[in-house]
Parts: C-alpha cells; structure tokens; sequence
C-alpha cells in the first residue's frame, strides 16, 4: 500500500491568521474551518493547514518548507512586508541562493532559486 500526501500540519495558536500568511505567499484562499483548524489550497501544490494547540513553540523546526522563487530577495521582501522575518543574510553557493524566514509564529521555511 502507498500513500500520498494530503497536506502538511502546522501547529500553532492563530490558524486563521497563519492560513492569511500562507495564502499570501503560495496562492489560493484561506480557508476557516472553525476556530481551531484553517487551510490553504495553493494551485499545484499540497495543501498546507494549521491547527491550534494550547502549548506554544518551543525549539527549532524539525521539519521546514523551500519555496522555490525567481528571485530571493524580492521574495523576502514581500514576505516580510506580510510579517515574516529574514534569518541571517540570503546564502549564495553553487546550487543556487536560499534565504532563511520565519513566519508570523516563528516557524522556518526558506526561499530558494536554482
């Protein structure tokens, strides 16, 4: 039996506003399912959700996005004008260049090209 990816589940204590967020970066509406659950069906992409839970964030990531963009810097511009935050400076190396962001609650995910 194989299995196949329904979406990826973020923990964190403001779903509607983080399924805002990603909606913002990935495309597609932000979906509420009620106070506790909200989602975002991005075009070609799995769907990302978020869920509430009453303990806050307490280390790093064990597990981060890479959205794949033209341009790093322009990317994180954008993303920090809707509340995430650029980790260090954008890396450049011979795979290309990544930035490293956390979103609104603080949860890693990087830009990266090439």
């Amino acid at each position: 039996m194989r299995a196949h990816l329904q979406e990826i589940v973020f923990d964190c204590s403001d779903p509607s506003g983080l399924a805002r967020f990603w909606a913002g970066l990935l495309g597609g509406a932000a979906v509420d399912r009620g106070p506790d659950w909200s989602y975002v069906d991005p075009p070609e992409s799995v769907r990302i959700a978020f869920q509430r839970v009453p303990e806050g964030k307490a280390g790093k990531n064990r597990l981060h996005l890479d959205l794949e963009v033209p341009e790093v810097g322009a990317a994180a511009d954008a993303a920090t004008g809707r509340g995430a935050v650029r980790v260090g400076g954008t890396v450049t190396d011979d795979q290309g260049s990544f930035q490293v962001m956390r979103d609104p609650e603080g949860n890693e995910f990087c830009f990266v090209t090439g």
